[in-house]
């Protein structure tokens, strides 16, 4: 019964991800969209600046996205330690945990800058675009940054229910 319930579980987060791949494509699509229109109304340097600001979004999004991953993994393995854990495993494991929290508050710098940006990105763009056009850009680039963690998130799971079956039915002689 269990193996069938995790068998169900992971067929419904692979049709979710198959939906979520497939808003990610439109939103590529809407991306080229945009990227054209604005290559065509802004001078060479703004567009430069659009284009790294988009670039980098996706980075840094998907770079605090995978540290804060990573993070989680070795706190709840931290939690995990009892008095038959030895010294040097937990110490590896509060090293691990000290860098990847170094790493996070600076992801967490790198997001923040990523946001001054986006503001230059769009007073620039306001110069340019209707109002509509700038709702469209702004919508462009939140729907980029859910679609990037609902990805993130739905991978988590599937590898999470993956290793679940796995491990079950290892365990059944």
């Amino acid at each position: 019964e269990l193996i069938s319930s995790l068998r169900s579980k992971l067929r419904a987060l692979w049709e979710e991800r198959e939906l979520v791949l497939s808003e990610a494509r439109e939103c590529a699509e809407r991306g080229e969209e945009l990227e054209a229109m604005v290559r065509d109304i802004c001078k060479p340097n703004e567009f430069e600046r659009y284009m790294m600001f988009i670039g980098d979004l996706e980075k840094v999004v998907s770079l605090f996205l995978c540290l804060s991953s990573r993070l989680a993994r070795v706190q709840n393995a931290l939690r995990r330690i009892d008095g038959n854990t030895d010294a040097e495993e937990r110490h590896s494991l509060n090293e691990r945990h000290k860098l990847l929290s170094r790493q996070r508050e600076d992801a967490k710098d790198l997001k923040e800058n990523l946001d001054r940006r986006e503001r230059v990105v769009s007073g620039i763009l306001a110069k340019y675009l209707t109002e509509q056009q700038l709702q469209d850009y702004r919508r462009f680039v939140q729907v980029k940054t859910s679609l990037l963690i609902e990805q993130k998130d739905l991978e988590e799971q599937i590898k999470f229910f993956e290793e679940q079956l796995d491990n079950l039915e290892k365990s059944i002689p």
